[in-house]
């Protein structure tokens, strides 16, 4: 943990609160067969008179920092991976509208950027999804009907469970909506927009027509215990949105994983996961078992400068399910002064031990010499039978990729199918 001297390795926002908007629930008045509109049945506003909007807009931007106001907060489910990350395969297949800003802005990697200086010909650039303002049917009525809305289709670039999700509305002070709703499904292959917009695809609400607050991360917890492949982000009537962020845990499909047969374990996008680290100072763990390679320093995960002698970095990962690894890489590119200088790799079979006991874990590795900004490959000299792997580095430092080449035994192979029946059906 981080000494009391320790600084923060990010700013801490100005007035961190959580969002006003009420935790999501089940939402009964939605109809499964209902599309291309989003859910218009019970919601927690009225109309667009009622609430008070002074509460959710922001400050209008002065000059400065434009994230020193920003309303963030604390969301527990963040440390789980992002399903719709754009680097996993994630993407925004259609929008009804992207007037001010594409629709592609949403799964960017990294958070919003406001440049106060930038138009265009449209009006102002915004880094986000924007639609243009709704209209009513007259000057008597002026106002959008109550229900309007635009509409997002997004593909989870690893398909699973959703936990939680952060509508970002950074920088959308007085043009954010007014409510928002989150709703998935689960569709095999690839479809198209127009697949996805059919009666015959099933949509269940995760987030119904919520409040959201203007240049603030509006987080919701989901409780719904199913694998979904596609999400449909709504905002009544119309506004902007800067990103989108879909937390949750991968459920990789057994049928194509026992095609490929061998492969990487420990990736997230085949369901591995990191379940506890030493330290997450510069970057999070989890960037080492994406199936990307690295871009740049931060693409991988780099601990804080050890000064105490005796102790070491580790990270420990639950695999996609119980298999046998012949292989390991580890990569350190583009960590060149601050690569990790030994690493060790060990392994634990939580069918037959618990993991919480050291003495359950057995050498995969012995400490090895790693080179900065460089791959290496290390064969296995026989399987090592694993459900959990931990990665240990000496005494600090980066490490870019770490890959566990193998294949699932056939206890594992029977308990992905079990548990991909369980969510699917």
């Amino acid at each position: 943990m981080p000494a009391s001297s320790d600084a923060r390795p990010d700013p801490a926002p100005a007035t961190p609160a959580t969002p006003t908007a009420p935790p999501p629930g089940t939402h009964p008045g939605i109809h499964p067969g209902i599309a291309p509109e989003c859910d218009t049945g019970p919601e927690t506003d009225t109309g667009p008179d009622t609430g008070s909007q002074a509460d959710a807009d922001a400050r209008p931007y002065r000059g400065g920092d434009p994230y020193a106001d920003y309303r963030g907060g604390e969301f527990p489910f963040t440390a789980l991976v992002d399903l719709a990350d754009r680097r996993l395969g994630g993407g925004v297949i259609a929008a009804n509208d992207e007037f001010f800003a594409e629709r592609e802005n949403l799964l960017l990697p990294g958070p919003a950027v406001f440049d106060p200086r930038a138009f265009g010909h449209k009006g102002k650039v915004m880094d986000g999804w924007e639609t243009r303002r709704r209209r009513g049917a007259d000057a008597d009525h002026p106002f959008p009907a109550d229900g309007e809305h635009d509409w997002a289709l997004i593909r989870l670039g690893a398909p699973g469970v959703v936990h939680g999700v952060i509508v970002d509305t950074a920088h959308f002070r007085g043009n954010y909506p007014q409510r928002v709703s989150v709703e998935a499904a689960a569709v095999p292959g690839t479809p198209s927009a127009r697949d996805l917009l059919s009666d015959a695809v099933r949509w269940e609400p995760l987030v119904p027509p919520t409040p959201v607050r203007g240049h603030a991360a509006n987080g919701f917890a989901v409780d719904a215990e199913r694998r979904y492949t596609h999400l449909r982000l709504c905002q009544y009537p119309d506004g902007g949105i800067a990103r989108l962020r879909v937390h949750g845990t991968v459920v990789p499909d057994p049928e194509w994983l026992g095609l490929l047969g061998t492969f990487d374990l420990a990736s997230v996008v085949h369901g591995g996961a990191v379940e506890d680290a030493s330290d997450r100072f510069y970057s999070p763990p989890t960037n080492i078992i994406r199936p990307d390679l690295a871009r740049q320093m931060d693409d991988g995960w780099e601990t804080r400068r050890r000064r105490a002698r005796g102790g070491h970095d580790w990270v420990r990962f639950r695999l996609a399910g119980h298999g046998e690894i012949r292989a390991l890489e580890i990569d350190t590119a583009y960590l060149k002064g601050n690569a990790a200088g030994w690493a060790a790799a060990y392994g634990c079979d939580a069918t037959a031990a618990d993991p919480a006991d050291e003495a359950s874990w057995y050498e995969i590795l012995p400490r090895t010499a790693l080179r900065p900004d460089s791959p290496h490959r290390f064969p296995l000299a026989a399987p090592a039978t694993a459900t959990h792997l931990r990665l240990d580095v000496f005494p600090d430092g980066g490490i870019a990729r770490l890959r566990a080449h193998g294949a699932l035994t056939a206890t594992g192979q029977a308990r992905l199918q079990e548990r991909y029946a369980a969510l699917t059906d």
